[in-house]
């Protein structure tokens, strides 16, 4: 029995793994690459046979994929009930096979599931979804479809002034970014919720808890279904390419934006941070000082959140305008002064305050939205 081969498979909703090769419970495996694309890193797959076994599970040339530094320090997440994901031994040999990431787990049960982070699957996108619909005040509306047919869902409530836009996953892989959303709706339909109650009275929310639904499906780490990163088109969205972008884009057009957030992971960073539009060419010191007391707001309300480590600056005028937080920035900063972020949390642990058990995790990403929103509050408050 145990030199009887494991079974891998990956033929679900957000899989993606190639199996090279099994002995035992050892295996050989490669990431398959978003479609049309050169992008590849996420993996989602479930091994049976599994119980007991010590699993060797490697992972080969990855010095070729996305972000190669992502894999510098990082653990594998697992579940063997698909509810609690912990992390697990994983090393990283750059010299090994064209880079190898080594995963060793012991399953209790027959079967594991494997992940670069906790995924966030389709069908509960569809549960989130119909259980925020269903609370009071929440509108729900299909902006169009992706190219794979998939509905974009734009969530809408409050009676507020203050446009505020929320949307995650223009990267699919960045599966964190949805977990965020779950936390995000369920604090802004919470009928007990101080913070909810007085952020819906104030602003009208127009949340996107899925940007990239056909990505996410493929098992894609960065794209849509025809290879393009919809985060390099907010400066001309089209049909043909990135439809899931246009649909967005002209919704907020009709609703103008006051503030936005872009909600995302990072691969390499084992940090949470914001990253700002600091390089846009109409940028005004009112749209700066709003991002600065953000920042600085949401940094005082929770130590998961720091701003000492994080992407460079752009320097004036240099802002690129086909990604979305620039995009935003400009495009409204004229008539609503927008201030616009992209939110980053890490694939890895948060090396400020890690936790050996499950790394940054969902929970986390749950909590962390939370204390966006109540920092958003308190940002509106001191608003000049």
């Amino acid at each position: 029995m145990t030199d009887t081969p494991i079974r891998i498979d990956a033929a679900f909703d957000s899989g993606n793994i190639e199996v090279l090769s099994i002995d035992g419970a050892t295996a050989r495996l490669a990431i398959r690459k978003d479609h049309q694309s050169e992008f590849f890193q996420w993996f989602h797959f479930r091994v049976t046979g599994a119980g007991g076994r010590e699993l060797v599970l490697k992972i080969t040339g990855l010095a070729a994929s996305a972000y190669p530094g992502g894999w510098e320090g990082y653990r594998a997440a697992w579940s063997e009930d698909r509810e609690f994901w912990g992390r697990t031994e994983t090393s990283y040999d750059r010299a090994e096979d064209g880079g190898t990431l080594t995963i060793r787990h012991t399953p209790d049960a027959g079967s594991c599931w494997f992940a670069y982070f906790a995924p966030y699957g389709m069908e509960r996108h569809h549960d989130l979804v119909a259980a925020t619909a269903a609370s009071e005040g929440v509108n729900l509306r299909c902006l169009g479809h992706s190219l794979d047919g998939q509905p974009i869902d734009l969530i809408e409530l409050g009676e507020g002034e203050t446009q505020v836009w929320l949307y995650a996953r223009q990267h699919p892989g960045e599966s964190m970014a949805e977990w965020w959303m779950e936390g995000a709706l369920e604090m802004l339909t919470d009928p007990a919720d101080p913070h909810a109650r007085a952020l819906r009275k104030l602003c009208r929310f127009h949340i996107v808890p899925n940007a990239n639904p056909d990505g996410s499906v493929r098992g894609h780490l960065r794209t849509n279904a025809v290879g393009v990163n919809l985060n390099r088109e907010w400066h001309e969205p089209t049909a043909e390419r990135s439809p899931e972008v246009l649909a967005i884009r002209n919704a907020m057009d009709e609703t103008g934006v006051h503030f936005a957030m872009d909600v995302h992971g990072d691969e390499a960073i084992p940090h949470v941070f914001l990253a700002g539009f600091e390089g846009i060419p109409s940028l005004t010191p009112a749209q700066s000082e709003g991002y600065a007391r953000y920042s600085d707001i949401l940094k005082r309300r929770t130590p998961d959140f720091q701003t000492r480590r994080g992407y460079p600056s752009a320097r004036p005028g240099t802002g690129n305008l086909s990604m979305s937080t620039n995009q935003l920035a400009e495009r409204f900063g004229p008539s609503h002064g927008c201030v616009a972020m992209t939110l980053e949390m890490p694939f890895k642990d948060n090396d400020d305050l890690p936790d050996p058990a499950q790394g940054w995790s969902p929970e986390r990403s749950k909590l962390l939205a939370r204390e966006c929103l109540a920092s958003l509050l308190e940002w509106l408050g001191t608003k000049s």
